[in-house]
């Protein structure tokens, strides 16, 4: 089969096709709704509550980075998720893997909210939380390529912008539910409630999710370009090795283009929550509010910049989102300081409106860099790479700054120096929209 012909049928298969594509988009968005929402739930409990029952004899803000500390391990294990499970998706299939990764997010949230507070098992409790921390990053290292070439190489290839941004849509469901979840819980219960106990409920709540992910996991077939990889037997030994040695520059490229963005999301959707509540001293239910309203905003406009690049090109869609971006950072944190609720939520959704112009391309852009034989492989180590800089990171550094300057000036000038960082790498790279994918 060449992966370069497009999917053509006769018109009575074309409702088929839709529904078909339609499973495809859902199996594929299901897996990184609820990692992200596994994500999110860890992301505001860090900020809100980890610093206080993980992490109680340190100040409130010493406290939130020795949380946040805990966040970046999520995005340094990613790697490690990334080769196992990139190595085991060009050797045994997208659909196995994502099947494995589906079920390891799930059973390690669920035992996040099984731990023992500080105070109840001492400093074995923050090595626990490090610990699954560890496991659930190595989880989303390796689903994302997965999810993305389930829908990239099953559907037409004109078309592969808007299929791989399916998958994209699954962090923005995650923070939607993540968020809304939480802001149900506290406003039902009082915030010793919440405290004590409340905060557990959304850790338990992700087990639904994995039922719903795996109903709609086993009922996609592999995808038929990698069928036709055994079919030629034409696989690579070793994967990994080959992208390292034979794909560095291409790798490269691919990980630099996702530090800007991570970079944006960090700050409108973790370090927002710290720097409203933390420092502006507003109610936490205000934070809340911003990062859901982006978070929805966000759902939409990351298939319509997806759709946008097979139009007009990846590289300019991701590069107007990236100058945007460096422009609103410090628009953004001087609508913050109006301590006026309209203007905040307005400053993370139009911040969220930059990210998607990188975010919705961002999947195909880093795909299409590399052959069949190695792209699980080589698209996950380069997502995973460029999150440990531009993502894991990046709430440690933001409030280390904040606490050593005491004040938001120095945070988007490092944000603006990761977006710059982006925008070489894509001035770097080739246009792949509109062309074959790698052979």
């Amino acid at each position: 089969m060449n992966e370069t012909t497009l999917t053509a049928g006769k018109p009575g298969q074309s409702e088929a096709k839709n529904n078909k594509m339609g499973r495809l988009a859902a199996a594929s968005s299901i897996g990184t709704t609820l990692e992200w929402y596994d994500f999110t739930v860890y992301n505001l409990m860090a900020a809100l509550v980890f610093n206080h029952i993980f992490f109680p004899s340190f100040s409130p803000l010493v406290g939130t980075i020795l949380a946040f500390s805990t966040y970046a391990v999520g995005y340094i294990s990613r790697p490690f998720g990334g080769v196992i499970f990139g190595h085991l998706g060009d050797k045994l299939g997208r659909r196995w893997v994502l099947i494995a990764t589906l079920m390891l997010m799930g059973v390690v949230t669920a035992a996040m909210g099984l731990l023992p507070t500080y105070f109840q098992w001492g400093i074995l409790s923050p090595v626990a939380l490090v610990t699954l921390r560890f496991l659930q990053g190595a989880a989303i290292g390796g689903e994302w390529a997965g999810s993305v070439l389930l829908t990239m190489e099953h559907g037409r290839q004109d078309q592969r912008g808007r299929n791989a941004s399916f998958t994209q849509i699954g962090p923005s469901f995650g923070t939607l539910l993540g968020a809304g979840f939480i802001a149900l819980i506290t406003y039902v219960l009082t915030a010793e409630q919440f405290m004590d106990w409340g905060w557990r409920i959304p850790f338990f709540s992700s087990v639904l999710l994995v039922v719903l992910g795996l109903w709609l996991r086993k009922g996609v077939d592999e995808t038929p370009v990698f069928k036709a990889l055994e079919t030629s037997e034409n696989k690579a030994d070793l994967p990994l090795k080959e992208v390292m040695v034979a794909h560095w520059p291409r790798l490269l490229i691919s990980g630099s283009v996702r530090i800007g963005s991570d970079i944006m999301y960090a700050i409108l959707m973790v370090f927002t929550l710290t720097y409203v509540t933390t420092i502006l001293g507003l109610p936490r239910s205000e934070a809340l509010t911003a990062t859901m309203l982006g978070a929805a905003v966000h759902v939409f406009a990351v298939p319509f910049f997806g759709s946008l690049s097979d139009k007009i090109g990846r590289r300019v869609v991701y590069a107007m989102g990236a100058l945007g971006s460096i422009i609103w950072v410090f628009v953004f944190f001087f609508l913050l300081h109006t301590l006026n609720p309209i203007y905040i939520c307005f400053a993370v959704v139009v911040g969220m409106v930059f990210q998607a112009m990188m975010y919705g391309p961002q999947a195909s852009f880093i795909t299409e860099q590399f052959p069949t034989r190695v792209r699980y492989a080589g698209s996950s180590l380069a997502y995973t790479l460029g999150g440990i800089i531009g993502g894991g990171f990046s709430p440690l550094i933001m409030t280390f700054l904040l606490k050593e300057y005491n004040q938001s000036l120095p945070i988007s000038i490092f944000a603006s120096i990761g977006l710059t960082v982006t925008l070489l790498a894509l001035f770097s790279a080739k246009e792949t929209a509109n062309k074959p994918l790698a052979e």
